[in-house]
């Protein structure tokens, strides 16, 4: 028996003995391909959304992109912030494995309903889509840190391979949604956009299919990781988890009509009761728990600041990508604006593997950076590729085309990348080491509605480099001098404050 099988975890249970594949517990690869399908499912319509309303619901007129980026705004927070509702069921309602069993038939039913051309039963679809979200992504990152014992320090990397099945999915998605639909239908955006865009969601619903057969199937690896406790494993239990999912859709459906503003007052509203309900924990669990408490949601604000800039690649870089970049290659024909959205996902696919060598390799000499500086490192990534938005859109325009090479916008989303990496698989960790142990579900629902915040301040940042017109060479180089002298100042004052913050993690690396 490896001393990783009889080692106990943070809960203090003893963990199954597990066969050790590549140097990780069995189970990490089967959560890894079930990730894969479902992220395949989620990225496969991330880069169609803002497109499609422009073009279904606006007739393709650029002013439909300010509403657009807030509606994508507002479901990519939502898709987050549930999260923290699908993590208290985990921990206190029906268990993980069937809260990720339940979020995924959710999922699956929404990417089918928003095939249909309609505003209303495409924005319920969206609904349906952010309540299965909620129940499944939070619960299969905790599973995974369940798998590692307490101090383990594969933990990380464990983590990073893991984001790799994120990104593999994210990466295969774009390319081959939008080659299905220009197969069957020619041009994705013309007059054939509904049947186009069909493709896209119903290939993406077929993917999120995939997803709830293989977890079915292989949680079996898991040895009872995440399996419903003694009083959790009634067909009751289950049935009104159900419910309530039907409930929250129309709910759901609501917020997103209210996209923007008013939707980030209710999603601050709810990140303060979060942080009231674990600081609550933590300091019932004593000083320590409460310091490492208090790290985790400082890290959680910096959080929200990242990803308001790291998703524009949804939003504005996708409107600035399809009227701004110059993407003819000549006898190659042109490059498709949603195989941009594939660019992050590859650079995390080489850069992953890289990263999380370095990270175990300084940690073998003592010189691994704390989380709060890996944080901190990521913030100026995430600047620097505004800074060279910034820098082509005032020096590199051609005055013949206005338009900015490809290769800018196509560096900014593998300065971003890396920026991730410094960050995101990191911050999964840093929760299952942070959270007080008996919210460790609801801790990763703080990451997520932290991440969902910072999403739906993405879409009211997109709208505003749009403005009331569409976007133009202007308005996107006054919106992205702001994010880059935003995220440096952010970057900077955590780099500055990282020794207060590791102090209050008490170990923690």
């Amino acid at each position: 028996m490896t001393n990783a099988a009889a080692a106990t975890n943070r809960d203090g249970t003893v963990l199954p003995e597990f066969k050790q594949v590549m140097g990780h517990p069995q189970p990490l690869w089967m959560l890894f391909m079930s990730e894969f399908w479902e992220r395949f499912a989620f990225y496969g319509i991330r880069w169609a959304l803002v497109l499609y309303i422009v073009a279904q619901f606006h007739g393709g007129d650029p002013k439909g992109q300010a509403e657009a980026g807030l509606t994508y705004g507002a479901y990519l927070a939502l898709v987050y912030a549930v999260a923290i509702f699908g993590g208290y069921v985990a921990d206190k309602v029906i268990g993980y494995q069937r809260s990720i069993l339940t979020g995924a038939v959710f999922m699956a039913v929404g990417l089918f309903l928003i095939a249909v051309p309609d505003p209303t039963i495409f924005k319920i679809g969206l609904a349906t889509i952010v309540v299965g979200n909620g129940l499944f992504k939070p619960n299969i990152s905790t599973i995974v840190g369940k798998c590692y014992a307490s101090g383990d320090e594969r933990r990380d990397s464990g983590f990073t391979i893991f984001y790799m099945g994120i990104n593999l999915g994210a990466f295969l998605s774009p390319i081959l949604t939008e080659r299905l639909a220009k197969q069957v239908f020619g041009e994705v955006i013309g007059s054939e956009v509904m049947p186009a865009y069909k493709v896209v969601f119903l290939t993406a619903g077929i993917g999120m299919l995939i997803s709830l057969v293989w977890f079915y199937i292989g949680r079996r690896s898991l040895k009872g990781i995440g399996a419903p406790l003694a009083d959790q494993v009634t067909t009751k239990r289950l049935a009104s988890v159900v419910v309530g999912g039907v409930v929250a859709v129309p709910i759901v459906f609501l917020l997103l009509a209210v996209a923007g503003e008013k939707l980030q007052w209710l999603l601050t509203a709810m990140f303060v009761g979060l942080s009231v309900m674990l600081m609550i924990e933590g300091r019932r669990e004593g000083a320590v728990a409460r310091d490492k408490t208090i790290a985790m949601l400082l890290i959680f604000v910096f959080n929200i600041i990242f990803w308001m800039f790291f998703e524009q690649a949804g939003s504005s870089f996708t409107f600035l990508a399809k009227d701004i970049v110059n993407r003819d290659f000549g006898g190659w024909g042109e490059f498709p604006t949603g195989w941009f959205q594939s660019v992050n996902a590859l650079a995390i696919i080489v850069f992953a593997p890289i990263v999380a060598w370095v990270w175990v390799a300084l940690s073998r000499v003592q010189a691994n950076p704390s989380i709060p500086r890996k944080f901190g490192l990521g913030i100026i990534f995430n600047g620097l590729a505004f800074l060279l938005l910034m820098f082509a859109l005032s020096s590199l325009l051609d005055p013949t085309t206005n338009k900015i090479p490809f290769w800018t916008l196509f560096a900014v989303y593998l300065i971003q990348s890396v920026g991730e990496l410094c960050l995101s698989p990191i911050g999964l960790s840093m929760v299952t080491k942070l959270a007080p142990v008996r919210l460790v579900g609801l801790g990763m629902g703080g990451w997520f509605l932290s991440t969902g915040i910072g999403n739906n301040l993405s879409g009211i940042f997109a709208s505003h480099v749009s403005g009331e017109t569409g976007m133009t060479t202007a308005s996107a180089l006054g919106g992205y001098t702001f994010g880059f002298w935003a995220l440096t100042a952010a970057g900077l004052l955590l780099l500055v404050a990282a020794p207060w913050v590791q102090k209050l993690m008490h170990g923690v690396k």
